[in-house]
């Protein structure tokens, strides 16, 4: 690697002396910054960053710390408020990493960067020009066409500012699709002119929206008239010399370097010490400062010549599989969200480790080198492969820019390797290259493409590969999948089929408490038709299999004010403790289950957790996710129809089952059987039989938000916390084969409704717990989640322990026993030995049913409730009494 200034020699000098080109500004600018000379017609000299990571080799704990302090930077700009609703855009190809690093830095924000590879089937949100690149055409392609369509505040990301331009046409082509009321432009150096920021200030006032401006230092760039001739001129002159003098110019195939004297008088070292190159390391080093804990900040020696090794012949390549997750996006390209971000943090250990067992054993010097646009993914593998391997790692990536190659310590492109694109590119086959690779020395080169690079081009006799293999002694090749986007799949539904004609989902305030937008209940209404019945008859008939729990409705339980009181106390005091567990719950779900999630509940315990993980969603990511709610039967399944509904409208695979706790996982394994039974009968695929629930304390699923049990205070009340939905219901005079199953929107009771109530009081802590849920999450999905069934040998054992021998009989879970004290016919509880507020609620239910609480020393529980095995009318109590309520 060639630092910025090597020996006391800056690696912009070479350029300065022979183009009168000067950079004027921040003390630090020269240490970021070099200069060179790219062959375009548009501009002559090039910017050459030393904390970027394309061109020139660095430490990726300062390319990654170089981002991500941006970031920081951006979100106490911004506030954590409005930082929580912004969406970060990056630039390609340049800027792709860097815009990845400082959406991480602000902290929870969503990334997209734009792209120059268009792909088939993807919708483009937006496109935009880049007048003085030698490619110009950027495209907008996010996977969720929603990422672009908030009014948060929008961060775009690029490495430098020359003109504003790219920015300028930026904003404009996206405040006219999706205007918003700020914007945040953030890069490593400001080179603008007075006039040209002056022009970005102008343009926000036309558009009537906020612009600021993050950048690590600032400048401008001075050019001498007749710039741009010259330096075409210039570059014209030495390929052709360095052709001439039997050296490979600039474009030469054998990508090798073209070697140009220093001019006299110029000052300019021929070589640079490994001692001073040490010192303008550190002194690189702390300009990239506010890098993250960890960062080794350590840079590469300046190249000093060829390797000694250089022409060696037979390469060895080794291809190592990273194991990388499935369906987590490459980068940014068609969107990266903070759940993406959170499943790479936890896959990059085990992914790093492979790349470290890999490399040779006597390795000290190591390049991670990316691939054009591919920048994010390499460098957070190299960035952990630094703190993993016993060796000095750096990185860089490939790109598309022609420079010219001048091994000069005062130029900031020392070496250059040229071999064929590898990637089916859209504007045809070219030249691509790799710049201070060789003559590097480094040890062995770890080259990271997608795999849609993964091509014989890319393992051709001149491709990148065998370039590489010429400089060093080892080449290791790992492919990441290329993520695209699925389209939904079409339901083929026939002509005659009346899955044609199911309704659309029932909505509030029409049935239900809740605002439309919250929930839509795929349930049919059945508020007209009395289906209550006494507490004690439904147990008498469900026990001696007269009939079916589902058949019927229970009296619903009209609180005391005492119980009332214990509800909003217990509300209170678990508010923070179910926002975070809601938030974990969810980002668990976007990380592993789907970018796009289609909640839907089940009916009810489940609706008012769906409705929470649906405004964490909008809360953390700015995502509308749809929700709806639908009916499953223990004994019965879930709803065929409410299925054939969803797969109509919305894609299985996203579709992700939310229930509010588990018990002993009798619904887990309910809803597991009817959906192998769905797919037999209607021959659609995709649902995924995982439920996500807020808590699992019987260790029956794999996605949840804790596995506690604890009160869920929408445990302790009926429909009035529920929407005023009832229990759902499936009784053949009442539900069709091609109806939805029923349940009732209980309207009278909405003096006691405290449904919404519930729902604002817990979304009202989700600010407080997002660094809690953050770190709950992440290791959540680094741990073993793989359910133990803990709950039902529980179960079982307590069945006979009790002389019950139903397991039916047996709810565990503060969640359960509450349903059994206010819809069965209650035996006693089981209460751990020391539970304390959580069992408020319980204890004074028992205390009015006269149900007796029994302390256990070990129980997997906080509670367990047994209902009465003695199914005579009448026995509500412990001793076949009935009590009043």
């Amino acid at each position: 690697m060639n630092n910025a200034v090597n020996d006391g020699v800056w690696s912009g000098s070479w350029v300065a002396e022979r183009l009168g080109v000067q950079l004027v500004g921040d003390d630090g600018l020269t240490r970021m910054l070099g200069l060179a000379l790219r062959r375009n017609p548009k501009r002559a000299h090039l910017l050459v960053s030393n904390v970027l990571g394309k061109h020139v080799p660095q430490s990726p704990s300062v390319v990654y710390g170089a981002g991500f302090a941006l970031g920081r930077r951006v979100r106490d700009l911004l506030g954590a408020e409005e930082a929580a609703r912004a969406v970060v855009l990056g630039y390609a190809e340049t800027a792709t990493g860097l815009g990845h690093s400082v959406a991480d830095g602000v902290g929870l924000a969503p990334y997209l960067h734009s792209t120059r590879r268009p792909v088939a089937g993807v919708a483009r949100a937006g496109g935009f020009e880049e007048s003085h690149s030698h490619a110009t055409s950027h495209l907008l392609l996010p996977e969720d066409p929603a990422l672009l369509a908030g009014d948060g505040p929008l961060v775009l990301v690029d490495d430098e500012f020359s003109t504003g331009n790219t920015v300028l046409n930026t904003v404009r082509d996206l405040h006219s699709r999706y205007p918003r009321r700020r914007y945040v432009v953030v890069a490593l150096v400001d080179m603008r002119s007075a006039a040209d920021a002056g022009r970005l200030a102008d343009f926000a006032g036309e558009i009537g929206a906020r612009v600021d401006l993050v950048a690590a230092a600032s400048g401008t760039v001075q050019l001498p008239e007749g710039v741009l001739e010259k330096g075409q001129a210039l570059v014209a002159r030495f390929e052709a010399e360095s052709a001439a003098g039997g050296g490979s110019s600039s474009a030469a195939p054998s990508g090798l370097v073209a070697q140009f004297p220093a001019p006299p008088n110029s000052g300019i070292a021929v070589t640079a010490s490994e001692e001073a190159t040490a010192a303008s390391a550190q002194s690189l080093e702390a300009d990239a400062h506010d890098h993250p804990p960890g960062a080794r900040g350590t840079a590469r020696p300046a190249l000093t010549g060829p390797h000694p090794d250089d022409n060696r012949t037979a390469p060895h390549i080794t291809r190592v599989e990273l194991a990388w997750p499935r369906r987590l996006p490459d980068g940014g390209r068609h969107g990266f969200t903070p759940a993406h971000r959170t499943r790479l943090e936890a896959a990059l250990p085990a992914m790093a480790a492979r790349l470290a067992e890999a490399l040779p054993a006597d390795a000290r010097s190591v390049l991670v080198l990316g691939f054009e646009e591919l920048m994010y993914a390499p460098l957070r593998l190299a960035r952990e492969l630094e703190q993993a391997a016993d060796a000095e790692v750096c990185y860089s990536t490939t790109t598309r820019s022609p420079v010219l190659a001048v091994d000069d310590p005062g130029y900031a492109i020392r070496t250059r390797l040229v071999f064929p694109a590898h990637d089916d590119p859209d504007d045809g086959p070219g030249e691509r290259y790799a710049y201070n690779v060789a003559g590097a020395g480094f040890d062995a080169v770890i080259a990271v493409v997608d795999s849609t690079a993964d091509t014989p081009e890319l393992h051709a006799p001149d491709g990148l590969l065998a370039q590489l293999a010429a400089h060093t002694p080892r080449v290791l090749l790992a492919v990441v999948p290329s993520y695209v986007p699925e389209p939904p799949p079409r339901l083929a539904v026939s002509p005659g089929d009346t899955t044609t004609m199911l309704p659309e989902p029932l909505r509030g305030p029409a049935f239900s408490s809740y605002a439309p937008e919250e929930v839509g209940w795929l349930l049919q209404d059945l508020s007209d038709v009395t289906l209550e019945a006494p507490t004690e008859e439904r147990e008498e008939a469900i026990q001696s299999g007269g009939a079916h729990y589902a058949e019927s409705l229970p009296v619903e339980y009209q609180p005391s004010e005492q119980y009332q009181a214990l509800f909003h106390t217990a509300l209170e005091e678990s508010a923070a403790r179910l926002a975070q567990a809601a938030g974990a719950v969810t980002e668990l779900v976007l990380a592993e289950r789907s970018p796009r999630p289609v909640l839907v509940s089940l009916a009810r315990a489940g609706t008012p957790v769906g409705v929470l993980m649906r405004r964490w969603a909008q809360f953390r990511h700015d995502l509308e996710l749809p929700h709806y709610a639908v009916s499953i039967v223990r004994g019965r399944g879930i709803d065929a129809n409410a299925l054939r509904w969803l797969a109509q409208h919305h894609d299985p695979r996203d579709v992700v089952f939310v229930d509010g706790w588990t018990g002993k996982g009798a619904i887990t394994r309910e809803l597991a059987v009817a959906l192998e039974e769905f797919e037999k009968s209607d021959g659609v695929t995709g649902f995924d039989p995982e439920i996500a629930v807020l808590a699992d304390p019987g260790s029956c699923v794999r996605t949840y938000g804790t596995r506690e049990d604890f009160l869920i205070p929408s445990a302790c009340l009926n429909s009035t916390v529920s929407g005023l939905i009832s229990r759902t219901v499936l009784r053949a005079d009442l539900v069709g084969p091609n109806d939805y199953h029923g349940a009732k929107f209980y309207r009278e009771l909405a003096g006691a409704d405290v449904s919404v109530a519930f729902l604002d009081a817990v979304a009202a802590r989700f600010p407080e717990v997002v660094d809690a849920v953050e770190a709950t999450a992440k290791e959540l999905l680094s741990g073993d989640r793989a359910p133990t069934w803990e709950g039902w040998a529980a179960v079982e054992r307590i069945s006979e322990e009790y002389g019950i021998h139903d397991v039916n009989l047996v709810k565990p879970g503060v969640g359960e026993t509450t349903r059994v004290l206010l819809r069965r016919v209650p035996w006693k509880i089981l209460a751990r030995a020391g539970a304390g507020a959580d069992l408020d609620h319980v204890r004074l239910l028992a205390e009015q049913r006269g149900v007796p609480v029994e302390e256990v020393a070990e129980l997997p529980y906080t509670c367990v409730g047994l209902i009465h095995p003695k199914y005579t009318r009448g026995a509500t109590g412990a001793d076949g009494k009935a009590v009043n309520v």
